[in-house]
């Protein structure tokens, strides 16, 4: 039986190639947690979504959630706010209330005054923000500034008659 020798050229590729190898995959395991670090953590991920139970909103009722850190107005609106809604577009940023709605009866707007962050307060017909007076109707559009623009419409969707998830759309 013979036995070849690796000469000293041999030997030292051969180590190259090794050293190589395992400084690699030392690298790409080290890497491995850090991009796992970037990933949205649990808590994040379950305030994506938000389910919510329309059951126990009476007509001209409304219901407050948070989702993600931010609370959501839903209003079950009546005939006539549904009727003074559809009849109007809107006062400093006119848009038609249809756009504004997935059905005529339920509103689901972000509850955050679009001038400062303020949470405005629902009076009679519409919100008013008391922070600087800015007010908006039963379609969350705006109709006295300084506020720039209408209350902002979140992505939801009806999973059920009674049942919203707001979060992706």
């Amino acid at each position: 039986m013979v036995t070849e020798a690796l000469n000293d050229g041999d030997r030292r590729n051969f180590l190259i190639k090794l050293t190589s190898v395992v400084g690699g995959a030392g690298v790409a395991a080290t890497c491995v947690p850090f991009v796992a670090s970037m990933n949205p953590s649990s808590d994040v991920l379950a305030k994506a979504e938000t389910e919510v139970d329309l059951t126990n909103i009476t007509p001209g009722g409304m219901h407050t959630v948070a989702w993600q850190g931010k609370p959501v107005f839903i209003l079950h609106r009546t005939p006539e706010q549904i009727k003074a809604s559809t009849e109007s577009n809107g006062g400093l940023q006119p848009e038609a209330d249809s756009n504004r709605v997935q059905k005529p009866e339920w509103l689901v707007v972000i509850g955050v005054c679009t001038h400062m962050g303020c949470v405005p307060n629902k009076e009679g017909p519409g919100w008013e923000c008391h922070c600087h007076g800015s007010q908006y109707d039963d379609s969350g559009r705006v109709i006295r500034g300084p506020a720039p623009k209408n209350l902002e419409v979140p992505p939801y969707r009806f999973v059920a008659d009674n049942k919203i998830v707001i979060g992706k759309a």
